[in-house]
């Protein structure tokens, strides 16, 4: 609610802003802008500031709480199996849409001065790719924000903490408080998520006039519309498996998803969602577990939106990215957002930790800042029933389906 107040104050002094200033006064209207543009800074850095301890401590609890991989069983191979086919259809149909509609291409907005000259184009080849993957220091990767490689290190840690066997279970429980500590900081600074809007929102229509929420709203309009197919996919997936059954899976599923929608949160509609899948048919042991485990690796909505605001974001500022180097960061993509996908607007930490990767500007977050609670609806949403499927088809393939 107070985001949307600020996004609409924003466009309010924002447009005021504009047409005082005309456009004989541009050098003088700029410089007072840039005050506002600050809001949105501080808040963008304090959202970098988090993003590689936060990868690095949660990947390696993650991992070594697995511990012997083998131990996970049939249900869980079968889970991941699911899960991994899911995200990158997710994040591979996000690509192909945004690349289709190229709703951030008539932006036009100039590169910022920090990053001018090395950012018009960006392309990685193969072996460059595979090079940069691997840190020469973990420290030098987190100052840089090269998330890929603290990913890197953090797998190599984590399997090595986990061989460690009791003496692990020290280093397991003391980066597991690290990571709850450093979420608990995202929580703050996400209450000053209302400010930066203001910031950003006032800075951009100052800028560029009302003309640019056209642009906006094509943006929204056509991100729902990938997620409605999406919804399309699954639904086609979920009939192959478990055929008209579907359609009572999403008579039991309507409540939880409407929580989720009202809600912007589908952790809030976690508990709800857990006993209708159980009324359903699904056996208890199943839901118990793959639907915790979908929480964390199975966030359909997010992952398509996080690949489709990645390429938007570089679209805005006419940075050409070929295909070698999106597909490159679909599989960064896939990666990231798998180690912390329970954080409060984990799709901005975890694109903002890409755009750094690919060296596009962070700046461009504050595009997309003011609009985000009305897709979060949609990918809330969308993430309960990429879920409810996902449960239903293990269930079904272990004959737990009644």
């Amino acid at each position: 609610m107070y985001i949307l107040l600020s996004m609409v104050a924003g466009v309010v002094l924002g447009y005021v802003l504009n047409s005082s200033y005309g456009a004989n006064n541009v050098a003088a209207r700029d410089k007072t802008l840039d005050y506002f543009s600050l809001l949105a800074d501080i808040f963008l850095r304090l959202i970098k500031m988090i993003v590689a301890p936060l990868v690095f401590t949660t990947l390696v609890v993650g991992v070594a709480k697995q511990g012997n991989m083998g131990a996970v069983g049939r249900i869980g191979g079968k889970t991941m199996l699911w899960f991994i086919c899911g995200s990158f259809l997710s994040l591979f149909l996000g690509m192909a849409l945004v690349n289709f509609f190229q709703p951030g291409v008539g932006m036009n907005l100039p590169v910022p001065a920090t990053t001018a000259g090395t950012t018009t184009q960006t392309s990685l080849s193969l072996k460059d790719f595979i090079g940069h993957i691997f840190p020469t220091s973990l420290f030098d990767a987190m100052a840089k924000n090269e998330i890929l490689q603290v990913v890197v290190f953090s797998l190599f840690f984590g399997v090595a903490t986990a061989s460690m066997g009791e003496k692990g279970h020290i280093i397991i429980k003391a980066l597991d408080t690290i990571a709850h500590i450093i979420l608990k900081m995202t929580g703050y600074i996400m209450n000053f998520a209302p400010v930066a809007v203001f910031g950003a929102m006032t800075a951009v229509i100052g800028k560029q006039g009302l003309g640019i929420l056209s642009t906006y709203g094509k943006y929204i309009g056509e991100f729902y519309s990938g997620l409605l197919l999406l919804l399309c996919i699954l639904l086609l997936a979920a009939i192959l498996f478990i055929g008209r059954k579907v359609i009572l899976l999403f008579k039991h599923i309507k409540e939880p998803v409407l929580i989720a929608f009202s809600t912007s949160s589908s952790e809030a509609a976690f508990p709800k969602l857990m006993i209708e899948l159980e009324r359903f048919g699904c056996g208890e042991k199943v839901v118990s577990f793959v639907l915790p485990l979908g929480y964390s690796f199975n966030l359909d909505g997010s992952m398509m939106y996080m690949s489709f605001a990645s390429l938007f974001i570089a679209q805005s500022y006419g940075i050409h990215l070929d295909t070698a180097t999106q597909i490159s960061m679909l599989l960064v993509l896939m990666i990231t957002s798998k180690g912390i996908a329970g954080v409060p607007r984990a799709s901005l930490v975890v694109v903002a930790g890409t755009l750094a990767t690919f060296k596009i500007p962070e700046a461009g977050l504050a595009l997309i800042l003011g609009i985000d609670p009305i897709l979060d609806m949609g990918r809330a949403s969308m993430n309960v029933i990429g879920n409810s499927i996902a449960t239903a088809v293990v269930s079904k393939w272990e004959g737990e389906l009644k």
